[in-house]
């Protein structure tokens, strides 16, 4: 028999809910103020620090062999270095819009590396897709106008954001050829440890600003006008890690139980939507971008549910 409806009904919701976070991820590293670096750092940092308050998690840590948790140590620096690029291309381009379009571009990368990766044949369809998903962000990066504030460029935070997918696309499939070594709560854990124990290494020396563990919040300063300003930092990055890191692990984690892998990566692929939606519903970013740039976004939509659908039939 199967699951109950009730309960897949209830894993749709979780599974969509987690999604609808992630998007609100990219809202996040535009509403606070200080740079990439010190933004992933706290994530993962405070992130690790609640996992190791599970006291299961302690247990599933211990009885890992050594070469495992070297394992996926290694992917956590992956998935480190795909935030501090996706973050980065935020910051760069001061738009959530176009990192998330780029985002979209992870496909591609991954219709090449996972065949070499899982040493599987390559599928033209999926090759194919990927090319017309580069195209979109071609067509996107021609609409967009040119930047009239100094420190933006349009050109470099569509580089970050293709190199974020990138490494999207490589922890993604590291983290499926390893994923029966360990517990997902154990692999999350290590991968967020991992991230922090560099970024805490180097970050006093590559800092703009002197390291701060915590930015200060000052309750009389906090207004809708202050927003991205500086004043509510501590409280977003707490929500980044707690709301949109930990919670929606448990979430993405209970409707994998209920769900086939097909409904679990079409849904997946609203993210972008999600975000991109937010994104002119907060900063109204919808005003500097054309028709171009939603053609192009499109474009990637649609390929990205191609693949999906695709992936069903084969």
């Amino acid at each position: 028999m199967g699951k109950p409806i009730t309960s897949k009904g209830n894993a749709l919701l979780a599974l969509h809910i987690a999604v609808f976070i992630w998007g609100f991820t990219a809202i996040l590293g535009k509403l606070i103020s200080y740079n990439s670096f010190t933004l992933v750092w706290h994530r993962m940092l405070i992130t690790a620090l609640v996992y190791l308050l599970i006291p299961s998690v302690w247990r599933q840590l211990t009885v890992l062999p050594l070469n495992t948790i070297k394992i996926f140590l290694g992917i956590g620096l992956i998935v480190c270095g795909h935030w501090l690029t996706f973050y980065g291309s935020i910051k760069l381009g001061n738009s959530v819009s176009i990192t998330l379009a780029c985002l979209g571009s992870a496909s591609f990368f991954a219709a090449i590396i996972e065949p070499v990766v899982m040493k599987i044949p390559f599928s033209k369809q999926h090759i194919a897709l990927g090319v017309i998903v580069m195209l979109g962000i071609l067509l996107i990066y021609t609409s967009l106008p040119q930047p009239k504030v100094q420190g933006v460029s349009n050109g470099l935070a569509i580089i970050s954001g293709l190199l974020s997918a990138f490494l999207a696309a490589i922890f993604t499939i590291l983290n499926k050829q390893h994923i029966n070594k360990a517990p997902a709560l154990a692999i999350s854990t290590l991968e967020m440890i991992s991230g922090a124990i560099l970024l805490t290494a180097i970050l006093p020396f590559i800092a703009e600003n002197p390291c701060y563990f915590w930015p200060s919040v000052d309750i009389h300063l906090l207004s809708l006008n202050t927003l991205s300003t500086g004043e509510w930092d501590g409280i977003w990055v707490l929500v980044l890690a707690l709301v949109c890191t930990n919670l929606t692990f448990y979430l993405g984690t209970y409707s994998l139980q209920y769900l086939s892998a097909f409904t679990c990566n079409l849904t997946v692929n609203l993210e972008p939507i999600y975000g991109i939606i937010l994104g002119a519903l907060i900063f109204h970013e919808n005003e500097s971008l054309n028709s171009y740039f939603y053609i192009g976004a499109s474009i990637i939509v649609l390929a990205i549910f191609a693949q999906a659908w695709l992936s069903r039939k084969v």
